[in-house]
């Protein structure tokens, strides 16, 4: 840390990639973090273009340009984010690391464990599987003191998030048959990026609904990996994602099959997270809204009994750039500096 203002110490970060929906919201909070001290953010292809000029939103708020992500600049940094593609972060890894940089990684690069693996679901040979050792999965309900001493942070995917928050609690406790968890989740066209692509023009996706990635979805891999983990076995996992108008947003729906009784559900539940800033378990009886969520790092959890049917529901919203992505970065930007765990965090939702 290289600076102080008003007694606050101050971190040096960089952000490689912040021309993506992921990217913004990231500057748009980190902009409001009062120990933040955004030193250079990066974009190959619109270097030299002013940020407030790609997104006005940032106009008054951040007065950088874009500068070319070039690892001797960024190497003057506390900790560098990447909001990139996968792939990028692999080559910029190991210079950044060297320089004593800390790195929070918002791409898919260092959430699968087995570089094999992922070579498989990302179509290209793993970059960096030297690092994958080390790689703390970003996802503070569960490795909050990994995160606190890591160098290396992989934040969870958005779905991931969403889904693993609804299951841990039963998977740690042993209340559900870890052969039959189905995971139904919708996602905003946010999800998908800042890029032009038929399937999310306004009239393809006004009006309509739509499943995707029947055949399996790269998230799955890392959903599987994380409850299975939890489980300390395998677990068959069905992930099914769906489309929606909307541009914010994530509600997955799990469907349960208990294993003993499930009248203390809620009360586990509640027990489990009362101590979490950032999770917020419902009443029995409510039906947790993505509106609810929007704009902030916040997921809110609700536990349902359905008729007749031998199964529970644990239903799940998350802000997919948020809670999803950008947030949850800051979340463990805070818990590796010791900053207050909240601290750029605080605001409420934005509605309507």
């Amino acid at each position: 840390m290289n600076a102080t203002t008003n007694n606050i110490p101050r971190i040096r970060i960089g952000v490689v990639g912040a021309t993506g929906y992921t990217g913004v919201e990231l500057l748009r909070l980190l902009a409001g973090h009062p120990a933040a001290e955004l030193a250079v953010v990066t974009s190959r292809g619109d270097a030299g273009t002013p940020v407030a000029d790609l997104f006005p939103s940032l106009r008054g708020v951040v007065d950088q340009a874009f500068a070319a992500p070039d690892p001797d600049t960024l190497g003057g940094c506390d900790v560098v984010f990447f909001a990139t593609p996968h792939g990028v972060a692999h080559a910029l890894a190991a210079p950044l690391l060297e320089r004593g940089v800390r790195i929070i990684d918002l791409s898919a690069d260092f959430r699968i464990r087995d570089p094999e693996l992922w070579a498989r679901w990302y179509g290209q040979e793993h970059g960096a599987p030297q690092f994958l050792g080390e790689a703390v999965y970003g996802l503070p309900e569960i490795h909050r003191d990994a995160i606190r001493g890591a160098r290396l942070i992989a934040v969870p995917g958005c779905y991931p998030t969403a889904v693993t928050l609804a299951v841990m609690p039963l998977l740690e406790a042993g209340m559900i048959d870890p052969d039959d968890v189905i995971a139904d989740a919708k996602s905003g066209v946010s999800g998908a990026g800042r890029k032009a692509q038929i399937g999310g023009l306004f009239a393809e996706v006004q009006e309509n609904f739509r499943a995707y990635a029947s055949g399996g979805h790269r998230h799955w891999p890392e959903i599987h990996q994380t409850l299975s983990g939890i489980a300390g076995r395998d677990v068959g996992l069905i992930f099914q994602p769906h489309l929606v108008p909307m541009t914010r947003g994530i509600h997955a729906t799990l469907y349960l099959r208990p294993a003993g009784d499930v009248t203390a559900w809620q009360e586990h539940f509640e027990a489990r997270y009362r101590d979490e800033p950032f999770v917020d378990v419902l009443p029995p009886g409510s039906h947790p809204e993505t509106a609810s969520v929007r704009g902030t790092n916040r997921c809110r959890l609700a536990v349902a009994r359905p008729p007749h049917s031998g199964r529970m529901v644990v239903l799940s919203v998350i802000d997919n750039l948020v809670k999803g992505a950008a947030g949850q970065a800051v979340q463990n930007l805070n818990l590796m500096f010791g900053r207050p765990e909240t601290e750029g965090l605080g605001d409420p939702p934005v509605f309507p």
